[in-house]
């Protein structure tokens, strides 16, 4: 739930940075805050832990356990570099296209269609054999509804902006699947720090040639980088750094299933920010199709579906 709550405020901070800096500029920058400030999380949870442990044992692996930078050679190095790599490109595409999507729709309708990533989870998991319900299908009937009433326009065209943040939210799907599969072999903050370096390098190694095409200011310049600074703050060290190792944690303890219902929620905080930070508003054919998505998340992630999220 507190992931879902920052992530629901980042539509917001994520909307203001675009005014400023590019996508690739934005979320290299904050996932390699996120990665940094996890590498100074693990010094300190290393730093209170090696002491007692040492001198009792005096060997590698209690620094190893204790979180310190040891911690990466004694842990299975295949597995966490796997994860890193798998994870790191997933959510290198998911939250760019986001991010793009975000320089032409609102914070508030870009996380009512992030959220149908929830409903994509189980349909995904057909891949992998998990076994899909009739109220999964009956969510993603009233979610093709809900996304019609929010998105299409008269003329059944739906808006640049929000079909991109929908390719995103594909990626967040598979995003949550490969965490799943990942966060039971290795340690969750070490797996998020792996995918953050991962996704910071792709973004700055693609922003010299995409950037320009997205960015709503005339260019990159110090004057905008510090303009944009408290957005990028705010994603690199509590979305990126905080919220997506409190989803690597929970999901340790809960199948992606029910980490799906309660992350569902960002949606809610996200309309919340943009009414109350940036002034956005719905029209009442828009606040229908947002009813009608987030009935259809519930609806798709009901108990029934649950008890067969793992064959």
């Amino acid at each position: 739930m507190l992931s879902a709550m920052i992530w629901g405020f980042a539509f917001v901070a994520q909307r203001s940075g675009m005014e400023h800096v590019g996508p690739f500029f934005f979320n290299g920058t904050r996932t390699a805050l996120g990665a940094l400030s996890l590498v100074a999380f693990m010094l300190i949870r290393g730093g209170a832990k090696r002491g007692p442990r040492a001198a009792a044992a005096g060997t590698e692996d209690a620094r190893a356990t204790a979180g310190g930078p040891a911690a990466f050679r004694s842990e299975d190095g295949k597995s966490l570099l796997q994860g890193g790599l798998l994870c790191g490109l997933v959510l290198f595409a998911g939250s760019n296209f986001q991010q793009i999507g975000l320089v032409f729709t609102t914070a508030s309708k870009a996380g009512f269609i992030t959220a149908l990533y929830i409903i994509l989870v189980p349909i995904f998991g057909i891949f992998l054999r998990h076994k899909i319900h009739w109220n999964t299908w009956a969510g993603v009937l009233l979610a093709a509804v809900g996304l019609y009433c929010l998105c299409l326009t008269e003329s059944f065209r739906i808006a640049p902006g929000d079909l991109i943040v929908l390719f995103g939210a594909a990626f967040w799907a598979m995003h949550i699947l490969v965490i799943d599969h990942f966060v039971r072999r290795v340690d969750a903050i070490r797996l998020s720090c792996a995918q953050f370096a991962v996704c910071s390098a792709l973004s700055f190694a693609v922003m010299p040639f995409a950037d320009a095409r997205f960015m709503t200011a005339s260019a990159l310049s110090l004057k905008n980088v510090l303009a944009a600074l408290p957005a990028i703050l705010y994603t690199g060290v509590l979305s990126s750094g905080a919220g997506f190792t409190l989803q690597a944690i929970g999901q340790k303890y809960a199948n992606p299933t029910a980490a799906s219902v309660i992350m569902s929620t960002e949606a809610i905080f996200g309309v919340i920010g943009g009414f109350l930070l940036l002034g956005e508003r719905f029209t009442g054919r828009e606040m229908l199709g947002c009813v009608l998505m987030f009935a259809a998340v519930i609806l798709a992630q009901l108990p029934l579906g649950a008890r067969g999220a793992r064959s």
